[in-house]
């Protein structure tokens, strides 16, 4: 998994409050419609691109969506902000999984099952990072962040599930990266997802305190 790229944040121009409300335009919170359409645009195109590439007609994604070509415009206006958008999503929900995994399941489980969805990260990503790697902008910094919007989880589940007694004590966070990253070896094979998900059954069995 690569490592992340951290953004600077200076420079921010401060404004009186009666500035604000003299020359700033009030923020629009985005229509329920809105989202539910940018939502199901994200959803179709991420299973567009496994089913055919990244380069999957957008006029069949918004058909499929069920919205008109324009509506895909007015929310990605390049192909590019597309990719980059339904990986930044993959990465959203597969980070944000952590907590509700952690609150609904005992902690080697919640360990095991978010692996799994690692997995599915990262055949997500197999289908859309030689797009994200080419685009200089959005893509390739969506691509570098990928390390510290994971790691930070992982790292989480696992001392959950240390301090639960679930998995062994003597196994560390840097040994199940490296786990993690053999069996990651193919990753870009299709149908590698199968043959990955039986050795994480594998590792999850020594892993567990008997």
């Amino acid at each position: 998994m690569e490592e992340g790229s951290g953004y600077i944040f200076g420079g921010a121009l401060r404004f009186s409050s009666a500035m604000l409300e003299d020359s700033a335009p009030q923020a629009r919170k985005p229509r329920a419609d809105s989202l539910r359409n940018r939502e199901l645009l994200l959803t179709t195109a991420k299973t567009a691109f496994a089913e055919t590439g990244a380069d999957a007609p957008l006029e069949e994604i918004a058909r499929r969506a069920g919205v008109g070509i324009g509506t895909l415009y007015r929310h990605f206006p390049t192909r590019e902000a597309l990719v980059a958008a339904v990986y930044a999503r993959a990465l959203e929900q597969l980070a944000e999984a952590a907590d509700g995994l952690m609150a609904t399941r005992p902690a080697g489980e919640a360990l095991a099952a978010w692996l799994d969805l690692l997995i599915d990260y990262m055949a997500t990503k197999r289908v859309v990072a030689p797009a994200l790697q080419a685009d200089p902008g959005e893509g390739s910094r969506v691509y570098a962040s990928a390390g510290a919007t994971i790691l930070p989880a992982l790292q989480k589940l696992i001392d959950t599930a240390h301090a639960a007694g679930e998995i062994r004590g003597d196994i560390g966070f840097e040994d199940i990266l490296r786990m993690m990253g053999g069996l990651s070896q193919g990753y870009e094979r299709p149908g590698w997802e199968v043959g990955a998900r039986r050795l994480l059954g594998v590792m999850m069995d020594g892993l567990r305190v008997r």
